[in-house]
């Protein structure tokens, strides 16, 4: 006999749990209002995670899996290695759209430093997140798009750098939107590295990819996310 539906699937659950944690921070997140987010019974979070601390390592785990199926998408969408970072991110950064939800989020990267089990799970993501962005430069080192000096690894070190204090600096003085700050700085920083037929400009413009005019525009093939 067949066992019973599971209703709603834990991926639902953990997007809702993300949602939560941003608008509520770490005082306001707890199992029932993550159930009310998601139409479920509270008991049904505790049947699947167990407890609030449950909820979040799984959350942990799952962000660290969504690196690299992020990695994979991004990439097929875009012609241009470089038009496929600039978007994972934004992508990576939009749950901290506001100030107040980057500010919630940062609360729980402080409850991530302090817990040893919650750290390792958050050092997973951020090494995940690493992975994707070093396969990115690589490809674009390997397309022409980056100059031959250009060091993906070590330049993969600084667009985690540079994505981590841009949302900070921007969360701090508010001025315009978080994506477009984040497209000045990596475009900022991946400039110097430019093959030169694809920088004749200071900045990379938003969606890029190579046409071999030495202007970039993106070129994405017809994909959604589920």
């Amino acid at each position: 006999m067949a066992g019973r539906p599971r209703g709603v699937e834990d991926a639902v659950l953990l997007r809702h749990t993300a949602e939560v944690m941003g608008r509520v921070g770490p005082a306001g997140l707890t199992l029932a209002a993550v159930a009310r987010a998601a139409g479920v019974a509270p008991a049904t979070l505790v049947q699947r995670f167990g407890s609030k601390r449950g909820l979040l390592l799984a959350l942990a785990r799952a962000s660290a899996d969504a690196a690299d199926a992020r990695y994979e998408r991004l990439r097929a969408a875009h012609a241009s290695p470089l038009a496929a970072l600039l978007a994972l991110a934004e992508e990576e950064t939009a749950p901290l759209a506001s100030p107040e939800s980057f500010a919630n989020h940062l609360a729980f990267l402080g409850m991530d430093l302090a817990d040893p089990e919650l750290h390792a799970h958050a050092l997973t993501v951020h090494r995940a997140q690493g992975r994707a962005v070093a396969r990115l430069l690589e490809a674009a080192s390997a397309l022409g798009e980056l100059r031959p000096s250009a060091d993906p690894a070590r330049l993969a070190r600084s667009v985690q750098t540079v994505v981590a204090g841009t949302g900070l600096t921007w969360a701090l003085d508010r001025e315009g939107t978080l994506p477009d700050r984040l497209r000045t700085e990596l475009t900022d920083l991946l400039a110097p590295h430019l093959a030169a037929d694809l920088a004749p400009h200071p900045h990379v413009p938003a969606g890029t990819g190579p046409t071999g005019t030495g202007t970039i525009r993106t070129t994405t093939t017809t994909s959604e996310e589920s």
